[in-house]
């Protein structure tokens, strides 16, 4: 199926179906070669509005996070709690399928264990019985001169290798700057960035703490962050999701 008519049926196909029906080779590859990518569109405009509309409703988050607080940049976001608005969970749920096998290609070429079952549900149930119980969703929120700092998502012991953001504002019409970064630190060299605008109702899909890298030796670990740059004007929201629950 392609991008277009993709976004064109978005508000009608369930989740599962239009996450199923991206270019998961080329997605693949790119996380193999950079740590990231975009997917194309996953969300229709009236959906990102509708979640979007969400950050303003306090009996659906766990917890806010004012950045500058914390010294985590600038801007604000705010974490759901259980039980999460549908479409934050269907959205979650559907992508697990189509990143668990590059999450277990990924541990079997570092030799690590791959703790992740089939199901999603499975996995949220193991978080659980390690003490990590709390939803980790999140809505982000970046007014003018805001940005996130470089940073990992870890939240415990049990971490799922590859998240996800999804945005909801369209760049360059809504808000310029704001641009999606990772840092890539390469062995006995100088780090690599690299930036990406991500559409209105696109996903990005990303490494959460390290990327496998070849080497004389076979794989090596290439350790990886993740920020916003300084959003220039306007205003940039996103869903951000977590796989891993937090302790």
């Amino acid at each position: 199926m392609s991008r277009a008519v993709l976004a064109l049926e978005g508000s009608t196909l369930p989740l599962a179906r239009r996450v199923a029906a991206l270019d998961w080779m080329a997605i693949r590859e790119n996380l193999d070669s950079l740590g990231s990518s975009l997917t194309g569109p996953v969300l229709a405009r009236a959906e990102c509005k509708a979640i979007a509309d969400l950050y303003g409703d306090d009996t659906c988050f766990r917890s806010t996070i004012d950045m500058a607080r914390y010294r985590f940049g600038q801007g604000q976001y705010r974490y759901f709690g259980y039980p999460l608005p549908e479409v934050v969970a269907e959205l979650r749920a559907a992508f697990w399928p189509q990143l668990l096998p590059m999450a277990r290609a990924w541990a079997e070429r570092l030799g690590q264990p791959a703790p992740w079952p089939d199901r999603f549900e499975a996995f949220l149930e193991r978080c659980k019985a390690a003490g990590q119980g709390r939803p980790t969703p999140l809505l982000l929120r970046y007014r003018t001169g805001d940005w996130n700092a470089l940073h990992r998502d870890l939240y415990g012991d049990l971490v799922f290798p590859l998240q996800v953001v999804v945005g909801l504002d369209r760049p360059e019409v809504d808000y310029t700057g704001g641009e999606f970064v990772t840092l890539e630190q390469r062995a006995r060299a100088q780090s690599r960035a690299n930036t990406s605008a991500i559409a209105q109702g696109e996903a990005l899909v990303f490494t959460t703490r390290e990327r496998p890298v070849p080497s004389r030796r076979g794989w090596s670990k290439a350790p990886m962050r993740h920020g916003v740059s300084v959003l220039r004007s306007g205003c940039r929201r996103a869903l951000g999701l977590v796989f891993h629950d937090a302790q």
